[in-house]
């Protein structure tokens, strides 16, 4: 399973990016991809997902700020992020699951400047 994430980069807060991971290796169209996200100093956490039949979740702390979205053909997940925060500064990585096991992808950084 490989899954290669790009469109980090510095912004400032109120600012947007979007973030894309191209996945490979799974059948996609009926996996739930995700994003999750490693900040500094802290644990790794599972951000937002989007299920097959496009059912989306959300951590609290980007709820209507984040959304994911899918492109079953591309094999990619995208994330659009609003508003953006100094806390939302971390490496972001591309989820899945295969198996029963997690897979995260190589990671992009995204920095939030106040």
């Amino acid at each position: 399973v490989q899954l290669q994430a790009s469109g980090g980069g510095l912004v400032q807060a109120g600012g947007s990016l979007r973030l894309s991971c191209v996945v490979r290796g799974i059948n996609f169209r009926i996996n739930t991809v995700g994003w999750g996200r490693e900040a500094p100093g802290k644990q790794r956490e599972l951000v937002t997902n989007i299920t097959s039949s496009r059912n989306t979740n959300y951590v609290d702390s980007v709820k209507g700020r984040f959304t994911i979205s899918r492109d079953n053909i591309r094999n990619t997940v995208y994330l659009e992020m609003n508003s953006l925060k100094p806390e939302d500064t971390a490496v972001y990585y591309c989820h899945t699951v295969r198996g029963g096991m997690d897979y995260w992808g190589k990671g992009t950084q995204v920095t939030v400047s106040s």
